[in-house]
């Protein structure tokens, strides 16, 4: 498959790429390199990016249903207001990774490093985050109806939203 020029497909080298509103549905980019990529407004629901590398991409208002992002590496990743329900995240990595105002409804976000990560407003409802890494991460506005956060990690910068207790859903402490 071809997208603005870009050849897409397992292993695809998409560094600083411009694919701003593409549509990549149910696309294969496992371990694709998609460093500081332009894939704002893409839709990407179903797409297979197992492994891949999206350092400083710009995902901003991107469709990410379904997408599976498993082991990927999102290290300061713009993610700001992202549908990104019902996908798979296991043991991403998303330190410093901008989630305002993102949708991630039922998402699998088990093992995942969201250190300094800001989720501000964003919808966790019903969300797995056992065994996260949340040290100094925002969750100030975050919905967490229904998320599990059984044996996830926090310290004393995690900020919590208003009347959230930590340990009464079995959050550790570093």
């Amino acid at each position: 498959m071809e997208v603005n020029g870009y050849e897409i497909k397992p292993g695809a080298y998409l560094k600083g790429a411009y694919l701003k509103g593409a549509y990549l549905f149910k696309a294969n980019l496992t371990r694709a390199n998609l460093e500081g990529a332009n894939l704002e407004g893409a839709n990407l629901e179903g797409a297979n990016l197992t492994g891949a590398y999206l350092t400083g991409a710009n995902l901003e208002g991107a469709r990410l249903e379904g997408v599976c992002l498993f082991r990927a590496n999102l290290t300061g990743a713009n993610l700001t207001f992202v549908r990104l329900t019902r996908a798979t995240l296991t043991r991403a990595n998303l330190t410093r990774v901008n989630l305002t105002g993102a949708n991630l409804t039922w998402t699998d976000l088990t093992r995942v490093n969201l250190t300094r990560a800001n989720l501000e407003g964003a919808y966790l409802t019903g969300a797995n985050l056992e065994g996260a890494r949340l040290e100094g991460a925002n969750l100030e506005g975050a919905n967490l109806a229904e998320a599990s956060l059984s044996e996830a990690f926090a310290d004393s910068q995690t900020t919590w939203p208003e009347g959230f207790g930590p340990l009464f859903a079995r959050v550790e402490f570093d």
